[in-house]
Order: structure tokens, then sequence, then C-alpha cells
């Protein structure tokens, strides 16, 4: 009986320090994300395939289509190696204006940018579970060149992204 109480004290501190690794609710997130949420939840979101390139910054959200991994043709191997099972894909942005973004996700995914062929590592990020629209939000610095955005480790074959200038 002793045993079942210590394996049962343990198995629920595991269980809280994994729910307080991830966040639970909209009001979670390090930064209001109300904007973000909004375009990635906007019923007028551009739909498009893995490998589009936009000619501007999109003026709202996008839906990335996406595909097996082995299939997406990444133009850089990501940072961090897919899972079996998962779906990945990019699209490359003309030049935007150089400046503070926050590049936003509706569901999980490994995210990478990459400028002037080096990786850029986000300045902050934040995410939550359990808030409708919004997963995964981060901040980057871009300069005003072209830009790929590459996704990996995603669950389904879509993705709705909003990449916005921070205000």
């Amino acid at each position: 009986m002793r045993v079942l109480t210590v394996l049962a004290a343990l198995m629920i501190g595991a269980t809280s320090s994994l729910a307080a690794e991830e966040p639970s609710g909209c009001d979670k997130f390090k930064w209001p994300v109300e904007r973000e949420r909004a375009a990635l939840t906007a019923p007028d979101r551009a739909k498009l395939a893995s490998g589009s390139e936009q000619a501007a910054l999109p003026s709202s959200a996008i839906t990335l289509g996406l595909v097996a991994p082995s299939e997406a043709k990444l133009p850089s191997p990501p940072e961090r190696a897919p899972k079996d099972g998962t779906f990945a894909g990019f699209t490359s942005v003309k030049a935007p204006k150089a400046g503070l973004y926050t590049i936003s996700l509706s569901a999980g995914a490994w995210v990478d940018v990459v400028q002037d062929g080096h990786f850029l590592k986000p300045m902050t990020f934040s995410g939550a579970t359990d808030c409708e629209g919004i997963r995964k939000t981060m901040k980057y610095e871009l300069s005003a060149q072209p830009f790929v955005l590459q996704v990996s480790g995603a669950r389904d074959n879509a993705l709705s992204i909003a990449i916005l200038p921070v205000q």
C-alpha cells in the first residue's frame, strides 16, 4: 500500500511539472495575442501551397499546405528533425521592411526562419495550449531582405501562419 502511495505522489508530481511547462489558456501568453489570434482565425486567409513565393509580406494570415517531410523539399535542413508521421512546408517572402515581427502559428510545429543564408533565432517566444486559433508566437528581428519560413513537425497537413509587424 505504501508503494502505491509513493507511486501516486510521483505521478502527480510528474504531471504537475508537465503542466507547468505548457501553460493553458489565452491569458497565459507572455504578451497580448489578440491581433495575431484574429489574423489566424480570419475567414479570408490566403491558402498557399508549400514552396509558394510571396512578393510581399502578407497583409493577413495565410494557411500553408504541408506535406510529408520527405516531399517538402525544404531549402535548408530543419534545425530539429521532424518526427515520423508529421508534416512540413515552406514559403518565401521577397522583402519585408526591416523591423521586429511576430510569427504566430495556429498549431504546434517547429519553425525555422532563414534569411541571408542564416537561421535566425527568435528574440523571444511564447506558447499556450487551450487557446483556440493560436498555439505559438515568436518575435524575430528581420532585415529588409527576402527570407524563408520553414515549418516542420506539424501534426496536420495545413497550418495558419501570421507574420505581423510588432506594434
